[in-house]
């Protein structure tokens, strides 16, 4: 007769677990789609995460006056735009080193005629804090 018996109802839970770390997995995925990933960040030339980087092609040093030095030649913007067209392919890799009160605009200008010339990788030189 245990067929008639009437049971007490329980709850299941560990579904419920489940389904909540799954929301919370797709919140969280969905949160860091949403954190723009460009941009410049602001103290270019201290960094705890710096990683050394093969040797680039083209070393661009960006000063405190905001005056260029493209492989140890003073140089324009112009001057790097002309370089860069000449010389530039898809594989070309530039380094960017500047003094932490290099202006950001002229990082950002540097970095917008290398994207225009079809170069792709970029990396930023900093020194690196223990």
């Amino acid at each position: 007769m245990r067929y008639f018996e009437v049971r007490k109802p329980r709850i299941e839970i560990i579904p419920m677990i489940d389904i909540m770390l799954f929301l919370l997995v797709f919140f969280i995925m969905m949160a860091m789609n949403m954190i723009p990933t460009s941009g410049l960040i602001g103290h270019l030339p201290s960094s705890s995460t710096s990683q050394a980087l093969p040797p680039p092609k083209i070393m661009i040093e960006i000063h405190q006056d905001g005056g260029l030095v493209v492989d140890q030649q003073a140089m324009s913007l112009e001057g790097l735009r002309a370089k860069l067209r000449a010389t530039a392919t898809d594989k070309t890799i530039v380094s960017i080193a500047g003094s932490a009160s290099a202006s950001l605009q002229q990082l950002t200008a540097v970095m917008d005629i290398c994207h225009q010339n079809g170069i792709n990788k970029i990396g930023l030189a900093t020194q690196n804090v223990q």
